[in-house]
This record gives structure tokens, sequence and C-alpha cells, in this order.
């Protein structure tokens, strides 16, 4: 398995041609004291090592929080490419060039990636999602959300956000006689061409048309 670094969330994204498929997830317990992180998943020995992002310290992932992340790896190990994971979890040190631990307990993003480590937008967005057939890809941060379609010039508007409990909300915004809505609920979602996987699916509503896709929060969201 080949190092991974942490995916990058541009202002504009590409767009790619791929289905996704979504899994039910278990309810997740309380994130309260634990710390979310950046970086690369390395196997060594048949344990699977997290490096930081611009960190040299290495952690062996327990997956205290059944997430499937050895599974999620596995998966991607065979194709050419880094991998990458966003995650939260209980780290314990490192002392005297000893490998640390870090308690799993959330997993937002697992992909291939070579120079996330270095996005510089990362911190400052809210949430990404995207979707394919026709492609589509949204970037959400405080000031506005942009909206980049197939075919179509980007979108840059505001947006209001509505919760509906149990973690689901949407996004609705009105601009050029469209009504656009984004629905995100807590759902697994695993891209079915790159093998991505992200921690909730997405529903993009455009005057009542549905495209489905995957979304996943930015740095500056830690729900």
């Amino acid at each position: 398995m080949r190092a991974a670094r942490t995916f990058a969330l541009f202002a504009l994204l590409p767009l790619f041609a791929a289905c996704q498929m979504f899994e039910s997830e278990p309810a997740k317990p309380s994130l309260a004291g634990l710390t979310r992180m950046q970086g690369e998943l390395t196997a060594d020995g048949g344990k699977l090592l997290f490096q930081p992002c611009n960190d040299k310290r290495n952690y062996v992932v327990k997956d205290t929080g059944g997430t499937s992340i050895l599974q999620e790896a596995a998966a991607l190990a065979g194709q050419q490419g880094a991998l990458f994971a966003d995650l939260r979890g209980k780290f314990t040190g490192v002392a005297s060039g000893a490998q640390g631990e870090v308690e799993l307990q959330q997993l937002y993003r697992v992909e291939r990636s070579t120079d996330a480590c270095n996005d510089p937008d990362f911190k400052r967005m809210i949430l990404r999602a995207n979707g394919h057939k026709p492609a589509w890809a949204l970037n959400v941060a405080a000031k506005g959300m942009v909206l980049e379609r197939e075919g179509q010039p980007p979108l840059a508007v505001p947006y209001v956000e509505e919760q509906l409990g149990d973690g689901r909300f949407n996004l609705m915004t009105e601009a050029n006689n469209e009504h656009i809505e984004l629905w995100v609920a807590p759902q697994r979602c695993v891209d079915s061409v790159s093998g991505s996987l992200q921690h909730m699916s997405a529903e993009l509503r455009i005057n009542g048309k549905v495209q489905r896709g995957c979304a996943a929060f930015g740095g500056s969201r830690d729900d």
C-alpha cells in the first residue's frame, strides 16, 4: 500500500464521471474530547499506520469506532495513487521514537490523493459535495457556495442552512430563476468508480430535479 496525502478542497472542483453507492451508517458515539486530523495511510507489517500532514510521527490505527477503515484502505490499495484519510480519534503520544496509537472513532474521508496536505482552502471550507451523470460539484464556505455543473459556468451564490435533525441538513438558494437545494444526510457514500469514501450522502435538487452524490465536511466544520 502506498502512502497517502490529505484531500484538497478547491473553490472550483474538477468534474468526474462516476456513480455512488450508499450504505447506512450506525449511530456514532460522542466526538467530544477527540482530535480531528488529516494525513497519510501506510500499511506496515499487517498494521495500518497514520501519519498526520507535515508531521513525522506515526500512529497505529485502532478501529475502536467500527469505521471499517481497514476494508476501505484495502479496497483502494490496489489502485495507483496515494491514500489519504481525514479522521477523528483519541491520539496517544509518541515517545522515544516509538509508534503512537489512534483509537479511531469517526472517518470523514478516505481516497487517493498526492498533494492534499498542501491544500490552502481546506481550513476555510465547510462542505464539499459532488455527483455524476451529469457531473456536478459544490463547495460551501461561510460567505457562500460555488456550484459547478457540466457544460455550465460556475455559479457563486449565498445560501441559507436548515437543520433537520439526526445530523441531516439542507442548503437553499435562489439564482438565475432556479431554486437550488442541497440535502445532506450522515450516510456512508462510496464512489463506485474511484472507490473513495465520504461520510455523508448528498442530493442536489434544482427546480425539483434530483441528482445524487457524496459529501464531506471541510476543516471549518466538525459535526
